[in-house]
């Protein structure tokens, strides 16, 4: 099992190519457990966001003063355009990120932003939670016949099926994220049992999550929960001025999070019991063999009363304990020493 792990920088460039670069580095770092001296996969794919500001908001939300410390310009459409970058720079940063051997993900926002398809081709396209109920734009996006990503954090099944009985038009090559728009998510509202949910109810599609919640704690236990895509924002800095910075994580966090991942998708095997070959060396040095509990001399019959349990387990198991109970001793045996079989007659 592999887990499709993007690092979402969406805007966290602040509007700088540079800077989405140098996060994309971030997000595709060697990955070593140092424990085993092993390493692990690092992440699959780098995602931007694409806004159309003519499709984006009402004009007079546009114009609206926008005084937050993490304003880029005096309105919130000042704000906006700050933070794009042109097809041009996408392209730019794509570039780099096929250079390193990772995938490029896209959220394109409005139908005016498939001018990207101009100069490159993602290899998935993201529906942000808003638009899963945009029914134009998936209709837009399915066409391409680009996989897609859909974000569910502000729908339902309803809002789901609708979605994909727009895609399925065009193809079914469709990933579904669990999701909570909410920034940063509160753990009580993140309900993650939505993921086997979505695995059982929609088996045709892969089944993933987008995070929104502080730390690294929750995308691990997602993939544990059966989400075979993860997707996380990413920043240099938490403190940077931004809307998404606060709730992203950090170089150490990227670090930790794919290598706790990669772990926990070797550590889930298969859907069964059975005893492992791997705890072999542990079995025969702590498992428990049937032993004297006594001195027995040679020629004595041994009853279950001389007998207890001691380590290490290369011995007899008590349930076969019959193979000594009611023997003769073919040698003086000392107390608390296994017994074996070929030590009776």
């Amino acid at each position: 099992m592999h887990t499709y792990i993007i690092g979402e920088i969406g805007q966290n460039h602040n509007g700088s190519v540079d800077i989405a670069k140098v996060i994309a580095d971030l997000c595709l770092q060697p990955v070593r457990d140092k424990f085993f001296d092993r390493d692990l996969p690092p992440m699959d794919a780098i995602k931007l966001t694409k806004r159309d500001l003519k499709e984006e908001l009402t004009q007079s939300q546009m114009d609206q003063p926008y005084t937050s410390p993490h304003s880029f310009g005096r309105t919130y459409g000042e704000h906006r355009a700050a933070l794009e970058l042109s097809d041009e720079e996408h392209f730019e940063v794509y570039k780099h990120v096929k250079a390193r051997g990772a995938d490029f993900v896209e959220t394109l926002c409005s139908i005016g932003c498939l001018s990207i398809l101009k100069y490159f081709t993602p290899d998935r396209l993201k529906v942000a939670s808003r638009d899963l109920t945009n029914l134009p734009l998936l209709n837009a996006l399915a066409e391409t016949k680009i996989p897609i990503i859909l974000s569910t954090g502000m729908g339902g099944e309803e809002e789901l099926n609708d979605a994909l009985e727009v895609i399925t038009r065009h193809h079914e090559n469709i990933s579904i994220l669990h999701c909570l728009s909410e920034y940063p998510s509160d753990y009580g509202h993140l309900n993650l049992n939505t993921i086997p949910f979505l695995t059982k109810k929609y088996p045709n599609y892969t089944i993933g999550y987008s995070d929104h919640s502080i730390g690294i704690v929750v995308p691990t236990v997602a993939v544990a929960l059966g989400a075979r895509i993860i997707e996380k924002h990413v920043t240099l800095d938490r403190n940077m001025k931004g809307s998404d910075h606060a709730g992203s994580a950090e170089k150490d966090g990227i670090f930790r999070m794919v290598r706790d991942i990669r772990n926990i998708e070797a550590s889930l095997g298969e859907e069964k019991m059975f005893r492992s070959e791997a705890s072999a060396s542990s079995s025969v040095k702590l498992e428990r063999s049937v032993a004297s509990l006594r001195d027995i001399a040679e020629g004595e019959t041994i009853s279950e009363a001389d007998l207890h349990l001691l380590s290490p387990g290369n011995g007899v198991k008590w349930k076969n304990r019959e193979l000594i109970v009611g023997k003769k001793a073919r040698k003086n045996i000392a107390a608390n020493e296994l017994i074996f079989p070929e030590d009776v007659a």
